[in-house]
C-alpha cells in the first residue's frame, strides 16, 4: 500500500548540496544544523518534515549526512551554538538597534494614519446614516388624500 504522500506528489531527490552556507537540503534553505537541533531532541523525522514542510526522506538524507559526516557536522555546530552565545559585536547591535528604532517609528506613523482614516470614515458613515434619516423626514407622505 503506497503512503498519501507518494501517492498525491512525486517523489523528492533527498540530496545535502553545500552553497556556502553550510550543507543543505537540496531545494531549500535548510541546514543539517537546523534538522540536528530537532535530530538531538530525539524527534521523529516524519514530525521533524512536518515542522519544517519537507518531506521525510529528505530529513532523513539530512540525519544520514550527520551520522556519515559526524565530526566536521559538530564541530561546525559547536562553532554556531558559540557565536549565538556571543551575540552580536558592539557596532552590528547598535546598527541592528537604530534600524529597529526606525522601524517602531514608521510603525507608529502607519497606526496614526489608520486611525485618522478610520476616524475620516466613520465621521463619512454617520454623516451619510444622518443625511438618510433628514431624507426619510423630510419626504412627502405617500397615499392619497
Amino acid at each position: 500500500m503506497k503512503s498519501a504522500e507518494t501517492e498525491t506528489t512525486p517523489p523528492v531527490e533527498a540530496v545535502i548540496h553545500d552553497r556556502g552556507r553550510g550543507p543543505e537540503i537540496n531545494g531549500t534553505r535548510i541546514t543539517v544544523y537546523a534538522i540536528l537541533d530537532y535530530a538531538l531532541e530525539c524527534w521523529p523525522p516524519d514530525r521533524i518534515a512536518a515542522w519544517f514542510d519537507l518531506r521525510t526522506n529528505q530529513v532523513e538524507a539530512a540525519i544520514e549526512y550527520i551520522r556519515d559526516h559526524k565530526i566536521e557536522v559538530l564541530k561546525e555546530y559547536v562553532k554556531i551554538l558559540e557565536r549565538c552565545e556571543r551575540g552580536n559585536p558592539p557596532e552590528l547591535q547598535a546598527k541592528l538597534d537604530a534600524s529597529h528604532k526606525k522601524f517602531r517609528e514608521l510603525a507608529e506613523q502607519v497606526r496614526q494614519v489608520k486611525a485618522r482614516a478610520d476616524a475620516e470614515v466613520h465621521e463619512l458613515i454617520q454623516r451619510h446614516r444622518l443625511g438618510r434619516t433628514e431624507e426619510n423626514a423630510n419626504a412627502a407622505p405617500h397615499g392619497g388624500p
